[in-house]
């Protein structure tokens, strides 16, 4: 395809034909494996595995098919717009077929003296230095697990709501940089700051 792009010469705009390749990820076909159902009804997806069922709808932009345990992902023509959401769509076809036949995860840590974290029922209730407990209530289709008190697993099918429920547990005691104490992810890297020192 040719996309007209704008660059300045001389100090004067100018607009030239620019030849524009199909984006590597969105070229590349989501294999299906077996155990999982796929489904295509117009720009609606969904992909049924033994644990979840995920639905999404598609913007025009892409258009997608199934040949043979593959989903193809193509771009509807050549605007920008279109180039832009190929990869996208591709990586969330993906993140779909993964999420119901193996699922997702994030893994939290709790640091800090008294810091801790239990389940109840499917409440995760965790202490952390306040004057009352952190209580959250996973979302439907999301599980929280505790192994030895300070370690959090959060797991789902959409790896959507699965980042985003692992992001809100954090945000309730974010790490700080002096001592590190708080609610962060597990190969999180916290960069140290050195505190005052008295004279």
């Amino acid at each position: 395809c040719l996309a007209m792009a704008t660059f300045s010469v001389a100090g004067a705009p100018t607009r030239v034909a620019v030849r524009c390749g199909e984006s590597r990820i969105g070229k590349v076909p989501v294999a299906v494996p077996k155990g999982v159902d796929v489904t295509l009804s117009g720009s609606t997806l969904t992909v049924k595995g033994k644990t979840a069922t995920l639905t999404r709808e598609f913007p025009d932009g892409v258009v997608l098919s199934q040949e043979e345990d593959n989903i193809i992902v193509k771009r509807a023509d050549d605007s920008r717009k279109a180039r832009s959401q190929h990869g996208l769509c591709r990586t969330l076809a993906n993140n779909m077929v993964v999420g119901v036949s193996e699922g997702w995860k994030k893994e939290l840590e709790l640091v800090g003296v008294g810091y801790r974290a239990s389940v109840e029922g499917r409440t995760l209730v965790m202490n952390l230095g306040y004057s009352h407990p952190v209580r959250m209530e996973p979302p439907e289709g999301v599980t929280a697990a505790v192994e030895g008190n300070t370690k959090v697993t959060i797991s789902g099918a959409d790896k959507e709501v699965v980042g985003n429920f692992a992001a809100v547990c954090r945000s309730k005691r974010p790490p700080e940089p002096y001592k590190g104490k708080g609610v962060k992810y597990v190969d999180e890297v916290i960069e140290r700051k050195e505190g005052k020192s008295g004279r």
